[in-house]
């Protein structure tokens, strides 16, 4: 089995650090290969056109003509110079995007992408992730939070709550939430409050972790980096929100006992959302999580809204019935990700050269290369190209086919491990991704 990425490592000693992370914003700028890395928050990835259009011309009068996507739906800039600090603060905070500096990189909130747009009948969570955020950017204690740390919402489907969260908030009916925090008991071992509270009783949570960090003494960034005893307790947290007037009960008090696990459900898939208003959602994706700034624009034009998605995919809501598909359409004419089968579904990719000096290829210019001359099933589970052993930007779990670049070229893992061919030139990398799929698929069918 490939080694573990760092995000889903298990932590089997405690964690102490001894610095404050080094997690990026959009003051604090991280400086890459290729220029200056700014990160701007975006809670709940709900942004509106005129954020939007600021943000592409930021990235073409400052960087490098595109907007990357993360993986919390949040957007970065690359190319930046080492003085456009002042000027890119500017343009933040002309777009709503900047609260006081202190709060800036806290603001790590993903939210269901489809809540409120589809015909499932859910609760719509949007509410909770504006409440949310304007709590958090009152809340003094809260600028303590690392950059890391991330509060998940969901509206009943399960897709944000499989991104191990360190607070998990989801719709349970239409006037209650489930809450829980981020340890072995999880969903299991969750409380049940009212929806009106859910907001506020997730920041509570968040102080009960910087109280626990605090007393362990280990400088956590995240609620599993806490030591054993000083684990987060649902008991102790539901008196902590019982004393801020907010009523907690244990689920398994509360509800039928077959209830309390979370339910788990897939990232919204390419195409057309049929909305409950007579509106159709796009849901579309950009290859290796980045889009050129005429694809970010006319993203934003279409109907003054976007949702950026914790799957580096954008979600445009409000579109006329009657010309969806025909706006569908135009966009894979602009090279983005609409339909289910695309390939580029199952392709991920670290930064690579130039980007990263630690890099040994240009992996994102080969992953294109490789697509491009691919033939046959594509691999039916992420193709993650990384440019060194670190594996930067790695799918949770273990179900991947991992390309890495060394010295003498590029090894390939696929099967949790048990298929591995090394030094690999790129020109190779097709047909040893299509043996790999079909060895796959032959065992996946023997079992």
């Amino acid at each position: 089995m490939p080694p573990q990425p760092p995000s889903a490592a298990s932590r089997d000693e405690p964690v102490i650090r001894d610095r404050g992370d080094a997690c990026p914003g959009a003051l604090r700028l991280h400086a890459a290969d290729d220029g200056f890395l700014a990160r701007v928050r975006i809670p709940g990835g709900l942004l509106d056109a005129d954020a939007a259009l600021l943000l592409a011309d930021a990235a073409d009068r400052l960087g490098d003509g595109h907007v990357d996507l993360t993986s919390r739906g949040n957007a970065q800039l690359r190319g930046l110079g080492a003085s456009c600090g002042g000027e890119l603060q500017d343009v933040l905070v002309r777009a709503g995007l900047l609260p006081a500096p202190t709060h800036e990189r806290v603001r790590n909130i993903v939210a269901s992408p489809l809540t409120g747009l589809d015909r499932r009948g859910l609760p719509d969570v949007a509410p909770w992730v504006a409440e949310l955020d304007r709590l958090l950017c009152a809340s003094a204690p809260a600028a303590a939070l690392s950059g890391r740390f991330l509060f998940a919402l969901d509206d009943g489907r399960g897709d944000v709550t499989s991104l191990a969260a360190d607070i998990s908030l989801t719709a349970h009916g239409d006037d209650r939430a489930l809450l829980w925090t981020a340890g072995p008991a999880g969903p299991a071992d969750a409380l049940l409050v009212a929806a009106a509270d859910a907001p506020r009783a997730a920041l509570e949570a968040a102080a009960y972790f910087l109280d626990a960090a605090l007393e362990a003494g280990t400088r956590a960034w995240r609620v599993t980096e806490l030591p054993a005893e000083h684990a987060l307790e649902s008991a102790a947290l539901a008196a902590r929100l019982g004393a801020a007037g907010i009523e907690a009960a244990l689920v398994r008090d509360a509800v039928d006992a077959a209830a309390p696990h979370a339910p788990h459900g897939p990232a919204p898939e390419p195409g057309l959302v049929e909305g409950p208003d007579g509106t159709t959602a796009l849901s579309v994706s950009a290859r290796l999580g980045r889009l050129t700034t005429a694809q970010w624009r006319r993203l934003a034009g279409l109907t003054g809204r976007v949702r950026l998605t914790p799957w580096r995919g954008i979600i445009v809501p409000g579109v006329p019935a009657r010309t969806a598909a025909r706006e569908l359409a135009g966009l894979a004419e602009d090279g983005l990700i609409t339909t289910p089968d695309d390939p580029w579904r199952s392709v991920t990719a670290c930064t690579g050269r130039p980007g990263c000096a630690k890099s040994r290829a240009d992996v994102r210019a080969d992953a294109h290369a490789v697509v491009a001359r691919a033939t046959g099933p594509q691999h039916p589970l992420p193709v993650h190209w990384s440019g060194c052993e670190r594996r930067c930007g790695h799918p949770r779990g273990t179900a991947w086919v991992d390309v890495v670049a060394t010295p003498a070229g590029y090894d390939l893992t696929a099967d949790g491990g048990g298929t591995t061919r090394r030094g690999l030139r790129t020109c190779e990398l097709p047909a040893a991704l299509a043996d790999a799929h079909r060895t796959t698929s032959h065992d996946a069918a023997k079992k």
